[in-house]
């Protein structure tokens, strides 16, 4: 492999374990990789959604392949935002894998740091752990 090519930065997909599903959200230009992941894709969430263990390890391996970097990542903590319930939160919503609510907050975990560093200058914050 040349210098040139070990220097090219894959683009980084956060796979992350919510509840018993592995999510990602992601947007591919590429239509035949779409085409290839649109079993995964949940049309109601915005979201593709691996079931199991197995089906991450597939999703990961094809995403190499193609020249990603997908990142299994189980403690969302890092990722994690809230605002209150009543202020505008659908561009932050655009951007985050589960949304909850809890008491008179909406809690996000947000796709990527930059998506929670958005979110952030929103007028969301970042909860704090434990």
């Amino acid at each position: 492999m040349s210098g040139q090519a070990a220097k090219v930065k894959k683009e980084r997909i956060n796979i992350f374990k919510i509840g018993k599903l592995w999510c990602f959200k992601h947007f591919f230009d590429d239509r035949e990789i779409f085409g290839d992941m649109a079993d995964y894709y949940h049309r109601e969430t915005y979201r593709f959604e691996l079931e199991n263990v197995a089906e991450r390890n597939k999703v990961i391996a094809y995403l190499e392949e193609k020249g990603f970097e997908p990142v299994p990542i189980e403690d969302t903590a890092e990722y994690t935002v809230k605002i209150d319930k009543f202020k505008k939160y659908a561009p932050i919503l655009r951007d985050s894998i589960d949304s909850t609510e809890s008491g008179k907050d909406r809690v996000f975990v947000m796709k990527d740091l930059a998506a929670v560093e958005e979110a952030i200058t929103r007028g969301a914050e970042k909860v704090k752990e434990g």
